[in-house]
């Protein structure tokens, strides 16, 4: 079962007074504990209510209030969401929780709905396998796409070549006879052992993932890499590196969407679409 463990507010957190070190280091080793028995799931402090508003339903009218607001004891400072084998479990954590706050204080325990709860309300299960999906979409919100480019063997050459025309910068770099687990017989061609079998490379503020793959079999194909400036010259200067040894598909022009826009093929065989988004001043 899930339950919210509810810190309430007390005259010193609606204060803003901060927590001495002391406290901050109980409630960081019982945050670990909680965390190390897969017992806490997130877990939250608030600000003080006087930094907070209030909006009030009134049919269909809504009014917002600012903060503070009154009556202490009705108002929360923190909170923990916990999942937990019964609610004398919980019980049994909030007891040996540290107090939060300087003076007297209380927690509140209150088990969180499940869609199971709800089976009366939602016989044919509609409710259930909306809320089921939004859950599984919520974090594919915070998913993060990057680039893998592998070089067939000249990886090193490439990101040598991304730090001189792009000023890119290699965060690291793992070679295949440094992996902590062997690499399966048979998958790697011969020569390769030395050869890079996952780097980082910042471009920008962007994060692209490397490696020379197994074999000197990888090409680039149906897709181009976008990089996008907001200085024309800083375009050329780009365009004019990566065009070193490569091959100009379309030569830097105005465009519709863009000021400089133009693509390139470099002597690695990686697609560039290199474009100014911002007219420089």
């Amino acid at each position: 079962m899930r339950v919210m463990v509810i810190v309430k507010a007390t005259k010193s957190s609606e204060a803003g007074e901060m927590p001495s070190q002391e406290l901050m280091e109980a409630m960081g080793k019982f945050n670990e504990e909680l965390v190390r028995a897969g017992v806490m799931k997130a877990g939250e402090g608030l600000k003080p209510s006087s930094e907070a508003v209030r909006v009030h339903f009134h049919g269909e009218d809504r009014t917002v209030t600012d903060g503070p607001f009154a009556e202490t004891k009705e108002l929360i400072a923190g909170f923990w969401l916990w999942e937990v084998a019964s609610m004398q479990e919980a019980i049994d954590w909030v007891r040996r929780c540290p107090n939060p706050m300087a003076e007297e204080s209380d927690i509140d325990i209150r088990p969180v709905y499940e869609t199971a709860d709800f089976a009366e309300s939602d016989p044919d299960g509609t409710w259930r396998d909306h809320e089921n999906s939004l859950r599984e979409t919520i974090p594919l919100r915070d998913a993060v796409v990057q680039p893998y480019l592998f070089f067939a063997g000249r990886c090193e050459e490439a990101l040598a070549f991304y730090e001189r025309t792009l000023g890119a910068t290699a965060q690291m770099k793992l070679r295949f006879n440094e992996s902590p687990d062997p690499v399966p017989e048979g998958m790697l061609q011969a020569g390769f052992e030395n050869k890079i079998m996952h780097a980082s490379v910042e471009i920008g503020k962007t994060t692209i993932m490397a490696s020379d793959g197994c074999d000197d079999q990888s090409n680039f194909d149906g897709f181009r890499l976008a990089l996008s400036l907001n200085d024309e010259a800083a375009c050329h200067k780009a365009f004019d590196g990566l065009s070193e040894g490569g091959k100009v598909d379309m030569p830097l022009t105005k465009t519709f969407w863009s000021p400089c826009y133009g693509m390139v093929t470099d002597q690695f065989g990686v697609k560039w679409m290199v474009m100014v988004t911002e007219t420089s001043e």
